[in-house]
């Protein structure tokens, strides 16, 4: 079925119970900072960033925008974009996009002015719906997409280039525009990028999304008395992916802006959560935060929360040891993914698995995979090669990249690009990747876009970015700089340390008009290798520095 039918069953058997909850810890604070009277709290938990909404406020949200979107000619077929940070509105939008019939794209927040335009332009977007935070940037490409013509703005002190979301949406009807879908019809676009760093369309049908739905609800068993806890940003199929399985069970959702420890035990425990996905390195601070005593656990209501899964990065195995040791209750699952297969759940290791930490599982619900070598042969057990999964979920194609398309998409199988083994047992072991992106923190870093900055610097004569492994974020970028002639003094002068420091410097100051999240987090100073057709040798510059002791001059830039 169509994934909107499942929000349309969700209004009609649950209208009145919670759907979703919107969580603002520094909303809260501030406050309570502010305010005196206790009463005038209480009677006001709008105002202390807590919001809610039914099923059936839900869906009559949806509907109001999908009309608002007909009364300006959106017809099935057409892309609208998403740029705005999780809040109460964002599912609703996203939903009332689909039941027009056009096609909801998901805009990374961290995207640059120029990012965002090239995305619209790549989806043939005609409108696009954002909020507060991306103001400055809209308004900075507003001239270079005319071919967005609908610019809808979700907050207050609407700016001038821009329609009222808010405003609008309060005169369309509740009722569900007439608009007939199917399994086949085109649901949405994400983007998704390799090794250039320029964002790939990614095109799936409403039949991927439902699948993923069923997918999370078979792996983690939701029922309608669970509460899944929503930290991630909406626009990563990731984490929209894993709500679905709320969706599917009809159950509640928290939706929380935030991811310091005491700010997701709070919501855990006021919210009486029963599911939460982590990242790695929020699972890593709230532990840290229980060793030091900055949290006592015994502070909060916890005993109802079951289930802890990650996914997004590699999971060491010591990290869930030491999880359960704190919450030996807790059930763990780890979950494997890409955009092209609808985000989680292709691969996961299951909840019964638990001895088998490190992997990342065995195929998901629906789901088939193999392990092939260059000719896209079956390898024989044990052996390296690259993944390949197939199942419901698997992409339409890459939106106007035939190409593209064509390198990783054969049979119904979608080769992935990463290098793995099976065990005796079938369990799937992630090798290393066959392309050069760095995962830190669940987010993707594409050395590319570092290293075509960098080479921008008068300084430079070449730079090669890597991965590195990073305990708290699975990996860190390291650039490896190569300056020019004469600039930085001999590997063993006196005076070599005191001029990387400055170059240090300098070259930090460089990287601050990166965001934030793309800057470097080490430079080291030295050759950059290149083979004789002129690629860096990555993999040699990964084996170096990602040895014990072997990393001499590394100089971390403050994150």
């Amino acid at each position: 079925m169509p994934i909107t039918d499942l929000l349309v069953r969700n209004a009609e058997q649950f209208p009145y119970d919670i759907s979703l909850v919107e969580i603002n810890p520094e909303m809260e604070a501030n406050a309570r900072r502010t305010w005196k009277d206790y009463e005038l709290i209480e009677a006001n938990p709008h105002e202390l960033g807590r919001k809610e909404m039914t099923w059936l406020e839900f869906d009559m949200k949806a509907n109001r925008f999908a009309n608002l979107l007909l009364t300006r000619g959106v017809k099935k077929g057409d892309k609208i974009g998403i740029l705005m940070m999780n809040c109460l509105d964002w599912l609703p939008i996203y939903f009332g996009i689909m039941k027009t019939g056009a096609l909801a794209v998901p805009l990374n927040f961290r995207y640059t002015a120029d990012e965002i335009e090239y995305c619209l332009k790549k989806a043939d977007c005609i409108g696009m719906v954002f909020g507060p935070e991306f103001i400055g940037r809209v308004e900075d490409i507003c001239d270079k997409i005319p071919q967005v013509r609908i610019l809808l703005y979700a907050g207050e002190n609407c700016p001038s280039f821009a329609d009222s979301y808010d405003q609008y949406i309060e005169y369309c009807s509740e009722h569900a525009p007439n608009i007939t879908l199917t399994d086949d019809d085109d649901a949405a676009i994400y983007f998704s990028s390799g090794t250039t760093g320029f964002p790939k369309a990614i095109l799936h049908k409403h039949r991927s999304l439902s699948h993923s739905a069923k997918c999370e609800q078979n792996h983690h068993h939701q029922t309608k008395n669970d509460v899944f806890l929503c930290i991630p940003p909406l626009y990563h199929t990731g984490a929209k992916m894993h709500w679905f399985g709320s969706l599917f069970s009809g159950s509640k959702a928290v939706i929380l802006k935030g991811t310091k420890p005491e700010f997701i035990l709070k919501a855990v425990s006021d919210e009486r959560c029963t599911i939460v996905w982590l990242l790695v390195p929020w699972a890593q601070d709230i532990l840290d935060a229980i060793d030091s005593g900055k949290v006592n656990i015994k502070n909060y209501h916890l005993d109802q929360w079951h289930l802890m899964h990650i996914g997004a990065q590699p999971v060491p195995p010591s990290l869930i040891k030491r999880w359960k040791e704190h919450f030996p209750h807790h059930v763990y699952d780890t979950n494997y993914g890409l955009s092209e297969s609808i985000g989680p759940g292709c691969v996961h290791l299951g909840i019964e698995n638990i001895h088998k930490v490190g992997a990342i599982g065995k195929a998901g619900y629906g789901w088939q995979t193999k392990i092939v070598d260059s000719e896209r042969n079956e390898v024989a057990q044990g052996e390296v090669g690259e993944l390949a999964v197939r199942g419901p979920g698997v992409m339409t194609c890459y939106y106007k990249d035939l190409e593209a398309t064509a390198e990783c998409l054969a049979d119904g199988w979608l080769f992935t690009g990463d290098m793995a083994e099976e065990d005796a047992d079938g369990f799937i072991y992630l090798v290393d990747r066959k392309k050069d992106v760095i995962i830190s923190g669940g987010e993707n870093i594409y050395p590319v876009q570092i290293e075509d900055f960098l080479r921008k610097s008068d300084d430079i004569k070449d730079v090669a970015v890597i991965g590195l492994p990073d305990a708290r974020l699975g990996e860190i970028s390291a650039a490896i700089i190569e300056l020019k002639e004469g600039l930085i003094p001999a590997e063993n002068a006196p005076d070599r340390e005191a001029s990387e420091a400055k170059w240090n410097e300098k070259i930090t100051e460089f990287c601050t008009a990166l965001p934030r999240y793309k800057r470097p987090r080490k430079i080291i100073f030295a050759d950059v290798p290149r083979n004789p057709t002129g690629k860096i040798e990555k993999p040699a510059l990964r084996k170096k520095y990602n040895a014990e002791g072997i990393v001499a001059r590394e100089n971390e830039i403050n994150a």
